[in-house]
């Protein structure tokens, strides 16, 4: 893979060229900047920015004057190669709070190797009604232990208004729900992101995860995505790279002041 090519076009397509995340909310472009607008309950926050040290600082400070007057708290998503290269600096002076720093993972689809199964008394099935996102809601809950309310809203809003912008699953064993993940489809990009993969304490290192991100990448290579994406834990990162994917960044939330 050429680390370079594909980062440039993941900046293009993926956070300079994004695509709203759901319903109700916009990308829009203010000067160097790209931000998603979303309700209380969606996505707000940053996602491109092409700045240096002359226009860092004000860039900060607009964005954050345009969400507190729209009453949001929202996310800057910092990635490592992201310019000035102080900038993580400057958002935390500025009071930014960063959350723990993740690995952009990508892998080409046609390379990986798509036959891993669930271990036995393990089955993975779609979540395609209520009933189905509660029980990836229930372990999103339990892996990670935060509050599960605006991943239920993001995914019941898509599966009712853009069905075919995400596929949620679910890995069970008998009837209890051990693991849960979805991938997120953008029509006609070239990548399709893996998301929201987590697994219970005592179902972790027995192949559910693996199982996981092959049945998603089965789904992203029928709808035609040469690129997977993740951002990925320093716990999903060695499993990931086991299977082919290959870091190419870093990134970070860094969370408005409140």
């Amino acid at each position: 893979m050429d680390h370079r090519t594909v980062l440039a076009l993941y900046d293009r397509d993926m956070r300079e060229g994004a695509l709203p995340d759901g319903p109700g909310a916009r990308v829009e472009r203010a000067g160097a900047v790209v931000r998603q607008v979303a309700g209380a309950e969606g996505w707000n926050g940053v996602v491109w920015s092409g700045l240096d040290e002359a226009t860092a600082d004000r860039a900060i400070a607009e964005q954050t004057a345009f969400f507190a007057a729209h009453g949001r708290e929202f996310e800057w998503k910092l990635y490592g190669h992201d310019l000035p290269s102080d900038l993580g600096d400057r958002l935390t002076a500025a009071g930014f709070v960063p959350e723990p720093e993740e690995t952009l993972m990508v892998a080409e689809t046609a390379r990986l190797s798509l036959d891993a199964g669930p271990p036995d008394g393990v089955r993975v099935v779609p979540a395609t009604d209520r009933a189905g996102i509660e029980l990836v809601v229930d372990v999103h809950e339990k892996a990670f232990g935060t509050d599960g309310a605006p991943l239920r809203h993001r995914l019941l809003s898509r599966l009712a208004e853009q069905p075919d912008s995400v596929v949620a699953m679910v890995a069970l064993a008998g009837d209890q729900p051990v693991s849960a993940a979805r991938v997120e489809l953008v029509p006609g990009a070239a990548f399709a992101g893996l998301w929201g993969g987590g697994t219970v304490r005592g179902w972790r290192g027995r192949g559910v995860y693996r199982a996981l991100v092959a049945h998603r990448a089965r789904v992203a290579a029928a709808h035609g995505c040469r690129y997977l994406q993740v951002d990925a834990s320093p716990m999903s990162r060695p499993i990931l790279e086991r299977l082919g994917f290959q870091a190419l960044s870093t990134t970070t939330p860094y969370l408005s002041p409140r």
